[in-house]
């Protein structure tokens, strides 16, 4: 059986890989990954609009790895829209790069789930095999941090190098044209970080426990037993 201190790393990192599992599942569901301020162009071309007026024609967007919405500002008044990327408007997007994206945060999700059951395993008791025991439990941890980070890093390439927000601003626009004048990684971008991290804090546990930290030993006094004394 683990000792007291080493249960309770391995209950806390279980606990933590739980809640990394459930950070990626609300991260990919909800759709506020990046959002942006975006100006329409043509019609600020249209009527030569200053600097004061440009007002009248910035607009918003709002998107995720699945739906997001917009709001056209073309000088009528704002238009809100919503779009899905599955299954049309991702032609037009870098279809392999953002289907990466997902497959990324799924496996994350299986190597989260696997690291918490080997941290449960670990927190009762003692496995015979060195890849069930704290070898193991660090392995998955790594692979799902690992896998968290792939999925960070080719949003932000597809942000940053493939110009996403772009892209999605100007689907089926035929008349206008839309700049991107602003853009934000939103919360549930700041979600996978988060959980990545929290994977890097269930390596540095697993290594505390792995620690053998020496045992203090109290020094008994030895009792000298004398004639004298026996004889009271």
């Amino acid at each position: 059986m683990p000792g007291c201190f080493k249960k309770t790393l391995f209950a806390l990192a279980s606990l933590i890989s739980f809640v990394s599992f459930i950070l990626i599942v609300v991260a990919m569901g909800t759709p506020k990954w990046m959002t942006g301020k975006i100006l329409c162009k043509t019609g600020a071309d249209l009527v030569n609009a200053t600097d004061p007026e440009l007002v009248k024609f910035i607009g918003e967007i709002y998107y995720g790895l699945f739906r997001g919405s917009k709001i056209r500002q073309c000088g009528l008044g704002g238009r809100r829209s919503k779009f899905t990327i599955f299954p049309h408007m991702v032609k037009k997007l870098n279809t392999g790069l953002h289907v990466m994206i997902i497959m990324f945060l799924c496996v994350a999700i299986f190597f989260s789930l696997v690291s918490f059951g080997f941290c449960i395993l670990n927190a009762i008791k003692v496995p015979y095999r060195a890849i069930n025991g704290p070898a193991g439990a660090c392995l998955w941890n790594f692979l799902a941090g690992g896998f968290v980070v792939l999925a960070v890093t080719s949003f932000m390439a597809a942000v940053k190098l493939h110009h996403l927000t772009e892209r999605i601003a100007n689907f089926r626009e035929n008349v206008f044209r839309f700049v991107i004048l602003e853009e934000r990684f939103e919360d549930c971008f700041w979600i996978c970080v988060a959980s990545a991290t929290a994977h890097a804090v269930n390596l540095l546990l697993i290594a505390i426990s792995g620690i053998h930290f020496p045992k203090i030993k109290t020094k008994t006094e030895e009792v000298n037993v004398t004639a004298e004394d026996i004889m009271y």
